[in-house]
């Protein structure tokens, strides 16, 4: 039987164990009528699982070798394998504005950009989930206090609940990554509006946590600017990672109305 070899710049770490794939598949249970898309699929050890439950699946795997392979094992993907780098598509173009959801044994060196552009389709993609970096599963899932909240956990949890379902030992891959994995699954929650300028929320969520260390009254200043009148209010003296996603979504309400009044920010 022909294997793929995996490759180091793709960050390919092939899942042996099928228990765990099967897992994985089971985290999209109660969806099955709705379209999914597995990212980097290899050498279809999730994909099978996918495929017995019958979801209208797609696939995309940039690595050309990986194609090959499951165009000779998987029959059932003639014409749904999509030879392409995920982070370039256009997802629109192949579910237009239908729902789908998102799921794989997602590559380290590109999950989190992978979750960012999860956020684009927000409103189409009521769940995602698979495996990733322990680290990068535990930053997705933290909340407020925790050293790991930042960025990315604010802005996932504003549209997604966000659970960690289980912690997978690296013995379990070919070849065995440096780290542990984690596999989590994220469900839409009923938000359809923040209330507030989302560009603005971003903005302030991203400055707020580049300088994490600061007191936001410090951090948020290339925002506010200096002659800012509030930056003797409480919420000021806090560090971001003490902020919970409805307080950032209140600060950006507050950041709004001033700066109506005031120069534009960037």
């Amino acid at each position: 039987m022909r294997f793929v070899k995996p490759k180091k710049a793709l960050g390919q770490h092939f899942l042996k164990d099928l228990t765990i794939a099967r897992r994985i598949a089971n985290t999209l249970d109660g969806l099955t009528d709705i379209p999914a898309l597995e990212i980097g699929p290899g050498m279809g050890v999730l994909t099978q699982f996918l495929l017995d439950k019958g979801i209208d699946l797609k696939v995309v795997e940039l690595d050309r070798e990986s194609v090959h392979y499951l165009n000779e094992h998987f029959p059932a993907l003639y014409g749904r394998i999509i030879a392409d780098d995920f982070l370039r598509l256009n997802l629109r173009e192949l579910y237009g504005s239908r729902p789908f959801c998102v799921i794989g044994n997602y590559p380290y060196n590109i999950s989190s950009q992978i979750f960012f552009k999860v956020l684009e389709y927000k409103d189409q993609v009521p769940c995602c989930s698979g495996m990733l970096q322990k680290e990068v599963a535990e930053r997705l899932a933290a909340g407020p206090g925790s050293k790991t909240y930042g960025i990315l956990s604010v802005l996932l949890q504003a549209w997604y609940q966000v659970e960690y379902l289980f912690t997978v030992d690296e013995t379990v891959f070919d070849p065995p990554p440096k780290v542990k994995s984690a596999v989590i699954r994220m469900t839409r929650n009923e938000r359809t509006s923040l209330g507030c300028d989302e560009s603005l929320f971003k903005a302030i969520v991203k400055t707020s946590f580049n300088q994490r260390r600061k007191q936001l009254r410090n951090s948020l200043k290339p925002i506010l600017g200096q002659a800012f009148d509030h930056y003797d209010w409480p919420v000021f003296e806090k560090r971001p990672e003490q902020l919970s996603v409805e307080q950032f979504v209140e600060l950006t309400r507050l950041a709004q109305d001033y700066l109506k009044k005031g120069p534009a920010y960037i």
